[in-house]
């Protein structure tokens, strides 16, 4: 299961890189709309920061073993998904809403359901192991 959540949550970074890469080559922060709409800063990196943070964290776990990074990995993984899901929510009141006006406003439904499925399964797995590990 440790090694299932390790390929779920590289598979979640693909498609969140992809997501990025694309939001920044349609302009990024500069393309934003008004002050109102446009992602807070804080938002838009530390969502992808946190994550490579809480992944290097699960790696720590993996050689390890030790229950205290498998822990810490999902706790940070429920930062993540909380500021993921702030995206979303913004992401989905400007899908011809007031929010979504910059490079954003351009992704694809298939790449955001993808991120967001994936990452879904990865915080599940992380979760049954970090369990699974505490009581051994």
């Amino acid at each position: 299961m440790e090694i299932a959540a390790l390929v779920m949550w590289v598979l979640t970074a693909v498609a969140g890189t992809r997501l990025l890469v694309r939001w920044l080559s349609e302009g990024g922060l500069r393309r934003q709309g008004t002050k109102v709409t446009r992602y807070p800063v804080a938002l838009l990196l530390g969502h992808p920061a946190l994550g490579v943070l809480a992944l290097a964290t699960w790696v720590a776990f993996l050689l390890t073993d030790r229950s205290v990074y498998a822990w810490s990995a999902f706790g940070a993984l429920v930062l993540v998904a909380l500021l993921g899901f702030a995206m979303l929510t913004r992401w989905l009141s400007g899908a011809g809403g007031k929010h979504a006006r910059g490079g954003e406003e351009g992704f694809p439904l298939v790449a955001i359901v993808a991120h967001g499925a994936v990452a879904t399964l990865t915080f599940v797995l992380v979760l049954l192991t970090a369990i699974t590990v505490s009581r051994r």
